[in-house]
């Protein structure tokens, strides 16, 4: 029950960010995103791991487990967070979002090579399932809108700058996605090589292990690279709320997702992950009206993701118990690879 409970907080969570980062590289930029939202993540972990008394066992935390996590937070906070939202800013969320929970068909292809957990046959035809979900939504037709000044809520009434026209770039925001999948799906598995057998607790000092790192790396980027501190340097006062709200979020969500992997298996996490779709497209239907691409393709193949992510991650043979298949169907169906 307690993995659960923090699964559906840390979906959550992830949709709030990915629509509060989607609201503000409308007119800003991933970077200028990266710049706020890492270290404030670190910001977020640090009082909570001295609240909890973990920062204090740092020095017993296993050097194994230091590596795996650091490693985790330099691919998901640094690697996977850009190509993420630069996704974001040339499709919008809803366009990219389903493509980015192909992040649980890589965890489920690690899981079996390198954990040597098994996959049926109802599995893969699940992830062909969210793979058809995800393109469904790229044949949504755009509705152009023209630039005027923001009428989307935002933190503060007074300040509504004029927003440029959203014109989303399919194969672009497709690539970028993907490639956030890839690396989003990779870490749960190096997640749950840090943290298996460990408490709750434990999680939060894996995850300021993790801010530590990705925010170690985004800060020697920004002194080595001039262009990195112009672009960041030039970022708006509206902006700034926006990716403040972004790393809040994101931290909270990784917060519940390293707890929830401390408490109970992937394959049981993964599958409640795949409810942020749903609130992904309520918030981003709230912050972003004019900048997302709405309709009933995007709808349809929001749906038809989750279901595909669900067969993927939830036990086939309680799946077709719950189906009441038959049981030549069931045998076929729960062929393992």
């Amino acid at each position: 029950m307690l993995g659960a409970i923090l699964a559906l907080l840390s979906a959550m969570s992830f949709a709030l960010n990915n629509a509060s980062v989607r609201r503000g590289v409308i007119s800003g930029t991933p970077i200028q995103a990266m710049a706020i939202s890492v270290p404030l993540g670190m910001v977020c972990f640090l009082p909570i791991a001295w609240i909890t008394g973990e920062l204090g066992r740092f020095s017993q935390f296993p050097t194994k487990a230091t590596a795996w996590m650091a490693g985790l937070g330099v691919l998901h906070f640094v690697i996977g967070r850009y190509f993420n939202f630069k996704a974001n800013q040339v499709a919008g969320t809803n366009l990219t979002a389903p493509v980015v929970q192909l992040q649980v068909v890589v965890t489920i292809v690690l899981a079996v090579l390198v954990l040597h957990e098994p996959c049926t046959l109802l599995q893969m035809i699940g992830g062909v399932v969210m793979l058809g979900g995800s393109l469904i939504t790229q044949s949504q037709p755009p509705k152009t809108i023209a630039a005027e000044p923001a009428t989307e809520p935002t933190l503060y009434s007074n300040d509504k700058p004029a927003l440029p026209a959203f014109i989303p770039l399919y194969l672009a925001g497709y690539i970028f996605a993907l490639l956030a999948a890839v690396a989003y799906g990779t870490t749960p598995i190096m997640a749950r090589f840090a943290l298996e057998h460990t408490g709750p607790t434990t999680g939060i000092l894996g995850g300021l292990i993790a801010y530590i790192a990705a925010t170690s790396v985004v800060g020697l980027a920004f002194v080595v690279s001039a262009p990195l501190r112009r672009n960041a340097g030039g970022m708006r006062r509206d902006n700034i709320r926006w990716f403040a709200l972004s790393g809040v979020m994101v931290a909270a969500a990784q917060g519940f997702f390293f707890c929830a992997v401390a408490v109970a298996p992937v394959l049981f996490v993964m599958p409640l992950l795949q409810t942020s779709l749903a609130f992904r497209l309520l918030f981003s239907t709230w912050l972003s009206p004019n900048h997302e691409i709405f309709g009933p393709l995007v709808m349809s193949g929001v749906v038809i993701s989750i279901a595909g992510a669900l067969i993927v991650s939830i036990d086939s043979g309680l799946v077709l118990t719950t189906l009441h298949a038959p049981d030549a169907l069931a045998r076929i169906l729960l062929w393992r690879v």
